[in-house]
C-alpha cells in the first residue's frame, strides 16, 4: 500500500516520522522540548531565538504521539487524492504554502497578544512564582507542527470534491466534504476566539485555510499560470467537455453510413454511449492514481479526445 502513495505525500511522511524519531531520541519524555524542537520550532519573531528558516521547519516537528499521528493521518488520507489530482509540483508548493501562512497567523496572533499585555514596557515578568525576563518569556512562545499545512490539504479536498461524502467519526452518517470543511472551520474558529492557554494553535490552523483558498481561487481564475500546468480538476473538466463537443459534432473514430436514418440516430447513440463512458472511466482512473498509471492505449484515447478541440 506505501508504495501506492504519491511522491511528495509519501516523501513528506517519511520526513515527519523521521524528525519525530529524532526529538524523540534527544528527549524521549518531552520530545516537544527537545533541542530539535526549539532550534526548528518557530518563535515569536521579536524573541531573540527566532530565524526564518523556522517558518518552514516548524510544520516537521511534532509534540507528541498523537500530534503526528493525527496528522498523518490526514495528510496520507487527503494528500494521496489532492495530489493524484494535481500532480507533485503543484502540490508540494500548495503544501508548503499553507504551512509558511500558518506560521505568518500565528506569529499575527502573538504580536496581538505581546501588544495586549504590553510586554515591551516590561524587563520582567512573573509566571506564577518565578520569575523571568520577558525575552525568556516570549521565547517560549513557540509553535510547532504540520496542522497548518493539513489544514490547508482537507481544504482542497472539499474545493476539489465537495459533494464526495466521508465518514468521519463519531458522526453515524457520511457527511459531504464541504459541510466537513466547514465545521472544522467554524470549530477553530470558535476555540480560537474563546479558549486560551490550551497549547493548540488554532490560529494557524485557520491561517493554512486561508492561504490555501486564496491560493486555489488565484488557480481558478489564472488557469494557465505556470504553476496551473502540472495538472488538476479543471483540466479533466476541460477534456471532458471538449470530448462532449467533439461527439456532438458528428465525428467519430469509425463512420459508416446505415440506409435507415433511424439505424444511423441508433448507432450514432451507441458509439456516443461507448466512446463517453471510457473517456469517464480514463477521467476517473487519473484522478484516483495519478496520470502516469494510464497505459498507452489509454492515453492516446486521451490524446485523440482533445486533439480535435
Amino acid at each position: 500500500m506505501f508504495r501506492n502513495i504519491p511522491i511528495v505525500t509519501k516523501n513528506l511522511l517519511i520526513v515527519n516520522f523521521l524528525a519525530f524519531v529524532a526529538q524523540l531520541i534527544l528527549n524521549p519524555s518531552h520530545p516537544e522540548q527537545s533541542v530539535l524542537a526549539d532550534l526548528g520550532g518557530l518563535h515569536f519573531f521579536m524573541a531573540s531565538d527566532f530565524h526564518v528558516h523556522q517558518f518552514i521547519t516548524y510544520m516537521f516537528l511534532h509534540g507528541g504521539w498523537t500530534h503526528i499521528f493525527f496528522n498523518m493521518f490526514a495528510l496520507w488520507m487527503f494528500g494521496v487524492v489532492v495530489e493524484n489530482v494535481w500532480g507533485a509540483r503543484r502540490f508540494l508548493f500548495y503544501y508548503i504554502l499553507c504551512g509558511v501562512g500558518a506560521g505568518i497567523m500565528q506569529e499575527l496572533a502573538q504580536y496581538a497578544n505581546y501588544a495586549i499585555e504590553n510586554l515591551a514596557a516590561y524587563q520582567y515578568v512573573n509566571i506564577g512564582s518565578q520569575q523571568m525576563t520577558t525575552d525568556a518569556y516570549i521565547n517560549l512562545w513557540t509553535t510547532i507542527g504540520a496542522s497548518g499545512a493539513v489544514y490547508g490539504i482537507l481544504l482542497a479536498f472539499g474545493m476539489i470534491f465537495p459533494n464526495e461524502r466521508i465518514f468521519i467519526f463519531p458522526l453515524p452518517v457520511p457527511i459531504k466534504a464541504k459541510w466537513f470543511v466547514c465545521g472544522y472551520v467554524a470549530i477553530e474558529l470558535f476555540m480560537a476566539l474563546s479558549s486560551s492557554g490550551d497549547g493548540v494553535a488554532h490560529t494557524a490552523h485557520l491561517g493554512g485555510m486561508l492561504f490555501g483558498f486564496l491560493m486555489i481561487r488565484y488557480w481558478n481564475k489564472h488557469p494557465n499560470s505556470s504553476m496551473n500546468r502540472s495538472g488538476g480538476q479543471e483540466f479533466f473538466d476541460k477534456l471532458k467537455r471538449n470530448f462532449d463537443r467533439h461527439q456532438s459534432s458528428g465525428t467519430t473514430r469509425m463512420h459508416v453510413e446505415p440506409t435507415d436514418p433511424k439505424d444511423a440516430d441508433r448507432q450514432y447513440n451507441v458509439r456516443k454511449k461507448l466512446n463517453q463512458d471510457e473517456i469517464d472511466a480514463i477521467l476517473d482512473k487519473i484522478r484516483k492514481s495519478g496520470y502516469d498509471s494510464l497505459t498507452k492505449e489509454e492515453k492516446q484515447r486521451l490524446f485523440e479526445a482533445s486533439r480535435n478541440s
